[in-house]
C-alpha cells in the first residue's frame, strides 16, 4: 500500500514552474528552460519510484497496484485536459504563467511520460487494463498529441519513451525494427501464470453456478 501511495503522490505533484525552448515562444524561453530542467528531475523521481514496483516479486500485487495507479493517472489526465480546454490552451502556446493552468500542463506532460514508463516495463499488465478501455485510449492519444507539440519532448530519451509506448500499445504502427527494451521473459511468464489463475477461478465459478 505504501508503494501505491508513493506512486499516486508522484502523479499528483507536478514539477515546479517551467517552460519550453520552442522558437514559437520567444518571450517565455527562460520559463520553458526552467521547466525542462525540473521535468528531468521529476522523471528521475518517477523512475526511482517505479523500481520498487519492478522488483516486486508478487505478480498479483503488481496487477493490483498498476490497476489503482492507472485509474488515478487517467483521472488526473482527464481533469487536466478539462482545465486546459476551458482555458483554450494550445500545446504550442507560450508556457502558461497562471498557476492552475501551469499545474494542468505539467500534469499532462509528466503523467503521459510516466504512463510510457509503466507501459514499457509492464506491457502485459498495461495491455490487460488499457486495451478495452476506449476512454483511456482517447485520453492517451490526446495526451500524446499535446506532449509532442509542447517542445518539452524535443528528442532524447523522453521522446523515445513516447515513441516506444505508442508502438507498444498499437497507437502508431510498429516500425520494422521495433523492440521494447524493457520487456522480459519474466513478464511473459508471469502474465501467463496470472491468466491461468484467472481462468481457473472463472471455471470454478461457472461450476459452482
Amino acid at each position: 500500500m505504501l508503494r501505491v501511495c508513493a506512486l499516486l503522490l508522484l502523479l499528483a505533484a507536478p514539477a515546479a514552474l517551467g517552460s519550453d525552448s520552442d522558437t514559437q515562444r520567444p518571450r517565455h524561453d527562460s520559463n520553458l528552460e526552467i521547466y525542462k530542467r525540473l521535468f528531468e528531475t521529476k522523471r528521475k523521481d518517477q523512475l526511482n519510484a517505479l523500481k520498487n514496483l519492478v522488483e516486486l516479486s508478487d505478480v498479483n500485487q503488481q496487477y493490483k497496484i498498476i490497476d489503482i495507479m492507472l485509474k488515478g493517472l487517467f483521472k488526473v489526465l482527464e481533469d487536466s485536459r478539462a482545465v486546459l480546454k476551458a482555458a483554450n490552451v494550445q500545446p504550442d502556446d507560450p508556457f502558461p504563467l497562471d498557476d492552475k493552468i501551469k499545474e494542468a500542463y505539467s500534469h499532462v506532460v509528466e503523467n503521459t511520460a510516466f504512463f510510457g514508463d509503466v507501459a514499457l516495463r509492464f506491457p502485459r499488465i498495461v495491455h490487460h487494463y488499457f486495451d478495452q478501455n476506449v476512454d483511456w485510449s482517447r485520453l492517451l492519444r490526446w495526451g500524446l498529441r499535446f506532449c509532442n507539440q509542447t517542445g518539452v519532448f524535443s528528442g532524447g530519451a523522453n521522446q523515445h519513451v513516447l515513441t516506444l509506448m505508442s508502438q507498444e500499445l498499437g497507437i502508431t504502427e510498429k516500425s520494422a525494427d521495433f523492440v521494447n527494451p524493457y520487456r522480459t521473459e519474466r513478464d511473459d511468464v508471469s502474465h501467463t501464470h496470472v491468466q491461468h489463475l484467472t481462468n481457473n477461478r472463472s471455471a470454478s465459478q461457472l461450476t459452482l453456478a
